[in-house]
């Protein structure tokens, strides 16, 4: 029997368990498609929260095999699924052996990979040949290197060759980074049948309201600030001022939930903020052809986690040197900034990040290559900033103007012709 990538524990403190939210990012890929898709899981057991997540996220056209893991039979699995219902029986095949799967389009290892470089590499060759064009593999590894024997700096280096996607999961015992790879290119036009993918990068507080893991740093830093003054000076009322703006930092880095327009034509906000600039442009960094060109800032008072405008590929990204100029003024075009490139069925579309006065922090979370849904999260700025979106100026129609208030991810900035 062909056998699923194996956990090794041995010598190793504990063994390293997939929970539920690293089980939901595991199977990100396979229910962020809403398109008919075949999907492979290797090395399931019956109690598996992998196994349950990738049932949660089937769609009726969908097809799912499972491989059962080294501790499970077929049998038991199978019995598993026939008691879900004959929903799921429909949808879900268990098999003897990783040779009877077919080439699928999302292939998820239930185990994490903790063994040695060359172990992880066989693993993961031997899953790359059941992907389809475009397709993508998902592992998990325990984020700290010592819980393996090279399988983290393996998969690291996997990533910055064929990465699509890589998300930290705190909350797991332990904890764990969740790789998703492509090896051969998509389609940009996959990404207009896609949803939002799940990120863990944001921990939720309420069904609406997230905050960023940015913000859960920050804020522990200041919380760690008032618990050493108050150690070093315990008779002062110092440590009240970093305590009590622990909160205000935190709510910088909130991440609310969205409901992005299905309207295919829509373009939307990069962000939250007020319209600054609406007009046409020549900038050769993008290409030949005039661009249009809608300019959003971001006070510090609003949301800056950054959406993607538009459904496209990442094709490109770079970041331009420069200044750190009141966003507001035109002298900002000469800041620092971040520019994003996605290919999309319409043509070209950047999107800029851009630094401020404040603001000197980019976070880019979509490597090249990835495919992003319109309206998903692809990064932030950190304080007040601002987001420019370049369009074909030929392709689309502005749908706002200077003075206007935007919330990112679902006003609808410009429309395709």
């Amino acid at each position: 029997m062909t056998q699923s990538p194996a956990v090794r524990t041995s010598g190793r403190p504990g063994p390293v368990r997939i929970g539920e939210r690293a089980a939901r990012t595991l199977v990100t890929e396979l229910a962020r498609r809403n398109d008919p898709k075949a999907a492979l899981l290797v090395g399931a057991t019956p109690d598996s929260a992998v196994l349950a997540a990738a049932i949660d996220a089937l769609l009726p056209g969908d097809a799912l095999t499972v491989v059962p893991a080294g501790s499970a039979t077929p049998a038991a699995l199978r019995e598993h699924v026939t008691a879900q219902g004959r929903w799921v029986a429909d949808r879900v095949r268990v098999v003897d052996s990783l040779a009877e799967a077919d080439a699928v389009e999302v292939v998820i290892a239930a185990e994490p990979l903790t063994g040695t470089a060359d172990e992880t590499r066989t693993t993961v060759d031997g899953l790359a040949k059941y992907l389809a064009d475009g397709a993508v593999l998902a592992v998990a590894v325990p984020a700290t290197p010592a819980r393996t024997a090279g399988a983290a700096a393996e998969l690291e280096r996997q990533a910055a060759l064929h990465g699509a996607g890589s998300d930290l999961v705190l909350r797991n015992s332990p904890p764990v980074r969740v790789h998703r790879l492509r090896f051969t290119p998509a389609d940009a036009a996959v990404a207009a049948r896609l949803a939002p993918a799940h990120r863990p990068s944001s921990v939720p507080l309420t069904r609406g309201m997230h905050i960023d893991s940015n913000g859960v740093a920050a804020a522990g830093i200041t919380l760690g600030l008032a618990a050493l003054t108050r150690v070093a000076r315990p008779k002062s009322k110092l440590w009240l001022v970093p305590a009590l703006a622990a909160v205000p930092v935190a709510a910088f880095f909130r991440d609310p939930q969205r409901d992005v327009p299905e309207d295919p034509s829509a373009v939307v906000a990069a962000a939250d903020g007020q319209v600054l600039s609406v007009q046409r442009l020549h900038d050769e960094r993008f290409g030949d052809g005039e661009w249009l060109r809608v300019a959003v800032f971001l006070s510090v008072l609003d949301v800056h986690v950054n959406r993607s405008p538009v459904a496209g590929k990442v094709v490109d990204y770079f970041v331009a040197d420069g200044g750190f100029v009141n966003a507001m003024k035109p002298d900002a075009e000469h800041n620092v900034a971040a520019y994003t490139v996605l290919d999309t069925d319409h043509g070209t579309v950047v999107v800029a990040q851009r630094t401020g006065l404040i603001a000197r922090r980019i976070v880019q979370r979509a490597p090249i290559g990835s495919l992003l849904a319109r309206g998903e999260r692809f990064g932030l700025i950190r304080f007040g900033s601002r987001t420019d979106v370049y369009l074909p100026a030929d392709a689309a129609d502005p749908l706002v103007g200077p003075g206007d208030r935007v919330v990112g991810g679902s006003t609808v900035i410009a429309r395709w012709r």
